[in-house]
C-alpha cells in the first residue's frame, strides 16, 4: 500500500514537473460511469452522429484492456492551451487549439518521459500513451481521474483552466492510488447549446457531427460544404470555438499557457482572406509543417475560405 502511495506521488510530481496543468489517476475498470459513457458512445454511433469519422467505431474504445493488456491504472493529464491574445485579422477565425505547434507531439513527448521514469521505478511494468487520436474514451477517463468533468458541449472542464485544455493519458500495469472522479457541475446552464449556430449540440453532451462547424472545416472531404454549414460559418475556416467562448467557466481569469510550443504562430494571428487565397500548395505546406492543422489539406483551406467569402 505504502509503495503504491509513494509511486503515485512521484508520478504526479513528475507530471507536474513536465508542465502539465492538471493531473489525476483513475483505477481500472473505473466506476459505473465508465460503463454509462461507453453505452452513450454506442447510442451516439447508432444515431450516426459520427458522420464520416469511421475510426470512432473502433471496438477498442469499448474496453480499455484492448489498449493495454493487464492495465490497472490511468494517469490523466491536462495541458492548458489558452493564450491571452487576439488575432490581428477580423475576417478569418481559427480555433485556438491550432494556434501553436502540434499538441499531439507535445503531449506524447512529455508522457514518454513520465513513462520512462515509471520504468526506472518499476522495471518490467508495461505502459501505453494515448492522445485524442487513440481508440480510447479520453474524456470519460479524464473525468474518472478527477481532472475535470464533461460539459454539455462535450469538452472537459477544469475549474481553473476551463475547457481550454488538451488531454493525454498514460495507461499502466502498475496499481496506483486513484483520485476521486470529477462531478459535473454545469447545473442548468445551457449557454453552449444556445450559442451553437447550427444547433449541433442536439441535447446536453450530445454533438451531432453532421451539423458541427468544426467537423466540416476539419474533417469533411467533400468538394463543397453543406449549404446550412456555409450559411452559419461566420468567419470560422478551421475548427470552431463558439461553444467554449460562451462557457462561464472560460470567462474566469485563465492563465496564459507557459508552454513555448503552444504560443501562437505568427501566420495564424496575421492571416487574412485576401492573402491566404493567393497561397499555393507549397506555401500552405510550409506554414502547416509541425501544426495540428495540417490535417486540413490546402484545397480544403481554399474551399473553407471561399465558403465564408461567398457567405452574405
Amino acid at each position: 500500500m505504502k509503495k503504491s502511495i509513494d509511486l503515485t506521488k512521484k508520478i504526479k510530481e513528475k507530471a507536474f514537473g513536465e508542465g502539465f496543468d492538471a493531473v489525476g489517476i483513475a483505477k481500472v475498470p473505473g466506476s459505473s460511469r465508465i460503463k454509462l459513457r461507453t453505452a452513450s458512445l454506442e447510442r451516439w454511433l447508432q444515431a450516426g452522429h459520427q458522420a464520416k469519422m469511421e475510426w470512432m467505431q473502433s471496438p477498442k474504445r469499448k474496453k480499455i484492456e484492448n489498449m493495454l493488456e493487464g492495465v490497472q491504472s490511468v494517469l490523466a493529464v491536462g495541458l492548458n492551451y489558452y493564450v491571452d491574445t487576439k488575432r490581428m485579422s477580423k475576417d478569418i477565425s481559427v480555433a485556438r487549439y491550432g494556434w501553436g505547434k502540434d499538441y499531439h507531439k507535445i503531449i506524447e513527448k512529455k508522457l514518454k518521459k513520465i513513462a520512462k521514469f515509471l520504468e526506472t521505478e518499476r522495471p518490467g511494468s508495461k505502459w501505453k500513451i494515448c492522445v485524442d487520436t487513440s481508440a480510447f474514451l479520453d474524456k470519460a477517463w479524464a473525468e474518472e481521474a478527477g481532472i475535470g468533468w464533461i460539459g454539455k458541449h462535450s469538452n472537459i472542464i477544469n475549474p481553473k483552466i476551463g475547457s481550454w485544455m488538451f488531454l493525454g493519458h498514460l495507461l499502466s500495469t502498475e496499481a496506483l492510488e486513484p483520485d476521486e472522479p470529477s462531478k459535473p457541475i454545469c447545473g442548468e446552464c445551457e449557454k453552449c447549446i444556445d450559442a451553437c449556430p447550427t444547433k449541433a449540440i442536439e441535447e446536453p453532451f450530445i454533438i451531432n457531427s453532421n451539423k458541427c462547424l468544426a467537423y466540416h472545416t476539419l474533417e469533411n472531404r467533400e468538394k463543397e460544404l453543406p449549404k446550412n454549414i456555409i450559411k452559419n460559418m461566420g468567419n470560422w475556416i478551421a475548427g470552431c470555438d463558439i461553444c467554449q467562448e460562451v462557457c462561464p467557466w472560460n470567462q474566469k481569469n485563465i492563465p496564459t499557457t507557459s508552454e513555448p510550443d503552444l504560443q501562437p504562430l505568427e501566420w495564424i494571428l496575421n492571416m487574412n482572406k485576401q492573402d491566404v487565397l493567393s497561397w499555393n500548395d507549397k506555401k500552405w505546406q510550409e506554414n502547416l509543417k509541425g501544426s495540428a492543422l495540417k490535417r486540413i489539406k490546402p484545397w480544403m483551406w481554399r474551399r473553407n475560405i471561399n465558403s465564408i467569402s461567398n457567405n452574405p
